[in-house]
């Protein structure tokens, strides 16, 4: 099942949120481009995405994966937003934390690849962003709308991974917080105010 087993393998010690994969393959004939991606969301924090450009793993990613970061980002803060999982006064969770727990794979098939730099581990092909931006974009919503239990639960943990990476940020201003005004007051000439009334 190529990419979509790749993911299940990837998850094999964990528990996955959702039995099945998602999976679809988008082709373009007019621009000789093919991309397939596989998600499947497990309970841990870590992402795991890997890349791939005509069979060639691109470690450091480029444009097929900024396409897709996008895409996915975008999907998943709308469809909340429409289905009121996300309360229209909160901030919609970032990139980062949709994609906590996230093992992906996303594989592109491109007629005149540009790879950055000697090693070709950076797909630079401009027209393969906007290409996965928007096929992907398209696939994942019909998707969320066709598995709304599922939905649910990947926008309720990209949500809660929101609100922990708040918290933490409010807990380390708190302590430097603490720490300036622990450190026996004002520095130099400046000494804070004694009132003897």
């Amino acid at each position: 099942e190529g990419i979509a087993s790749f993911v299940k393998a990837l998850n094999e010690n964990k528990t996955a949120i959702h039995d099945e994969p998602i999976y679809f393959r988008v082709e373009d004939e007019s621009l000789n481009l093919v991309c397939e991606i596989a998600i499947q969301y497990n309970e841990t924090y870590n992402e795991t995405l890997l890349s791939f450009a005509n069979n060639i793993n691109t470690i450091e990613g480029g444009t097929h994966v900024s396409g897709f970061k996008t895409a996915l980002t975008r999907s998943l803060n709308s469809y909340a937003r429409q289905n009121s999982i996300l309360k229209p006064n909160n901030s919609p969770p970032t990139g980062d934390d949709l994609r906590e727990g996230m093992a992906a794979i996303v594989s592109v098939k491109v007629s005149e690849p540009q790879f950055e730099g000697q090693t070709k581990t950076k797909l630079g092909n401009s027209e393969v962003e906007s290409f996965a931006n928007s096929s992907i974009g398209n696939q994942l919503s019909t998707w969320l709308e066709e598995h709304p239990a599922d939905a649910r639960k990947i926008c309720m943990k990209g949500i809660m991974a929101a609100q922990a990476r708040e918290a933490a940020r409010r807990a380390r201003e708190l302590t430097r917080r603490k720490g300036a005004l622990d450190s026996g007051g004002l520095p130099g000439k400046l000494y804070d105010c004694i009132s003897k009334d």
